[in-house]
């Protein structure tokens, strides 16, 4: 692809100043806490107007999810951060194993802490990241600005093998040419001219958890408003796992921690030996037969 000159890059969308934040190096701290403050609240009313390309998004990574495949989450400086967050909360959320949501963040898993701008630019390393993209599976490209050289040649890359292929972007001119679903909250000129971790990384963080979240709905991982597929690592986690035990199995609590126990931590296996009064070994064959759907398990519609 073409390198763009400074021409183009200072016709980005997301390179244009705001005329609402002129001479905000002159305000008070009230008047500049103000300010930001104001723009941040146009983010989710602009994430709301792309909740039609979004739910295309949520079926695409929930239909690779139900099938076997894996997700790829990509980007470049705050957008690559924002891809390594949502992959690493998706396995105590919803217990995903490993391959299932993964993160590549260019530069590699330094640039996590340090930033390497550099990276950004190397198509190279995009087409390294979406390697092991294959039929069956959506890799999201994040980039605020649209045309990142490392998100866009990942994106190419796993098209070209067959893989299903998102952007999440704050640039309006994107469109299916750059992959099969552009989500693209136009959330306006920054605060700080060009500072795209403000407002456009605020809406790629909505849009990213609304595609995990929504996906994770989609294939069995919530039941009612409970994340019952989490994974009871730490004290926190395994005392929310009681809690919805026993109100989904209508059980006592104390009764809940011990099948919860009994259960290995499984949350939905503890609620159908509570709601059938099973053992553990009959409760996870109901479960397995239903796919792991915890609603099927129990016969509701």
């Amino acid at each position: 692809m073409p390198l763009l000159t400074a021409r183009d890059y200072a016709l980005l969308p997301t390179e244009q100043a705001n005329p609402r934040t002129r001479n905000i190096d002159k305000r008070s701290t009230a008047d500049i806490v103000r300010l930001i403050i104001d723009e941040d609240r146009v983010v989710p009313a602009a994430v709301a107007r792309a909740a039609r390309e979004l739910s295309q998004g949520v079926d695409a990574l929930a239909r690779t999810l139900a099938s076997g495949g894996s997700v790829l989450l990509l980007g470049a400086g705050t957008s690559g951060r924002l891809a390594v967050l949502e992959a690493a909360e998706c396995p105590p959320t919803f217990n995903t194993a490993p391959r299932q949501i993964r993160a590549v963040i260019a530069g590699g898993r330094r640039s996590v802490f340090r930033a390497r701008e550099g990276a950004e630019d190397e198509p190279a390393l995009g087409k390294k990241a979406a390697a092991t993209a294959r039929r069956g599976d959506t890799v999201v490209g994040v980039a605020a600005s649209g045309v990142t050289p490392f998100v866009r040649a990942a994106l190419a890359e796993a098209k070209r093998r067959g893989a299903a292929t998102i952007l999440v972007t704050s640039n309006k001119l994107m469109n299916g040419r750059h992959a099969d679903i552009v989500i693209a909250p136009i959330v306006g000129p920054e605060v700080v001219t060009g500072s795209t971790r403000l407002k456009a990384g605020t809406a790629a963080k909505l849009v990213l958890n609304a595609l995990t979240t929504g996906a994770m709905i989609k294939i069995g991982k919530v039941h009612d408003h409970w994340m019952v597929d989490l994974k009871p690592t730490s004290r926190k986690l395994r005392l929310r796992g009681e809690r919805i035990v026993a109100d989904l199995g209508r059980v006592a609590p104390a009764r809940a921690r011990a099948l919860l126990r009994a259960a290995g931590g499984s949350v939905k296996i503890a609620v159908v030996m509570a709601r059938g009064r099973l053992g553990a070994a009959p409760a996870r064959g109901i479960l397995a037969r239903s796919g792991g759907v915890l609603r099927r398990a129990l016969g509701e519609s």
